[in-house]
């Protein structure tokens, strides 16, 4: 007979994403890209991993100054800090969050 499986650690209290980006904004976007118009989701829980994620957007230009438009990123949180970064793709649930202002 075998045992219930342990259940998942407790995610605890969500990060504070606007704070951590105002710390380590190039840990999302090269200073070169000049991010403007920086813009948050609400973090959710990780469901690939422990950790939280969240969606980033921000009008960005090339290193030639050209503008790119907007970029916009899914972040990683493990341990309070940023951990990794993936370009979306249109059909990442990226597009259907609610953003606020960092």
């Amino acid at each position: 007979m075998r045992g219930k499986a342990p259940d998942p650690p407790a995610l605890g209290t969500p990060p504070d994403v606007k704070l951590l980006l105002r710390q380590k904004l190039d840990s999302v976007f090269l200073a070169a890209s000049q991010p403007t118009q920086v813009r948050v989701s609400e973090p959710r829980p990780n469901l690939r991993g422990p950790g939280w994620t969240a969606c980033v957007k921000a009008e960005v230009v090339s290193v030639t100054g050209k503008p790119l438009g907007t970029q916009t990123y899914r972040i990683e949180i493990s341990d309070g800090a940023i951990a990794d970064r993936q370009k979306v793709e249109a059909e990442d649930t990226c597009a259907t969050e609610s953003y606020e202002p960092v």
